[in-house]
């Protein structure tokens, strides 16, 4: 079962990467758990996305085409990064989230989401 891993944004994040003591201790142990994830055969592909000010929408509506730049509102709906990952089932995905450190320096959510399979599309 493929499975993306979505880390949220916050207001933190959206505010861009600053260099830091703890920034580099939490991307010194997550470079760790990437490490295992690698070693366990899971992890396909993983990175972090911009602020979203960096970021455009294009929206669509017919045939028009409008381009929206950023930022864009609600950074809790947004996301900050994600990682690919083949596992078993949905418990082996929860299981190795609640592994993972924190990404953000404050609270955060990491949301999992099934990748449709060939037989879902029928």
């Amino acid at each position: 079962m493929r499975v993306m891993i979505l880390v949220k944004a916050t207001e933190e994040s959206e505010k861009g990467f600053q260099r830091s003591p703890e920034t580099d201790a939490m991307m010194e142990a997550m470079g760790r758990f990437n490490d295992a994830l690698q070693d366990a055969g899971i992890l396909i592909m993983a990175d972090g996305l911009t602020e979203s000010a960096r970021g455009k929408r294009v929206a669509f509506d017919g045939a028009t085409r409008t381009v929206i730049d950023g930022p864009f509102p609600q950074p809790n709906e947004l996301v900050a990064g994600f990682w690919l990952w083949e596992v078993k089932d949905m418990d082996e995905a929860v299981a190795w989230v609640k592994r993972c450190p924190n990404p953000m320096p404050g609270p955060s959510i990491i949301e999992i989401r099934p990748l449709h399979d060939l037989d879902d599309l029928g």
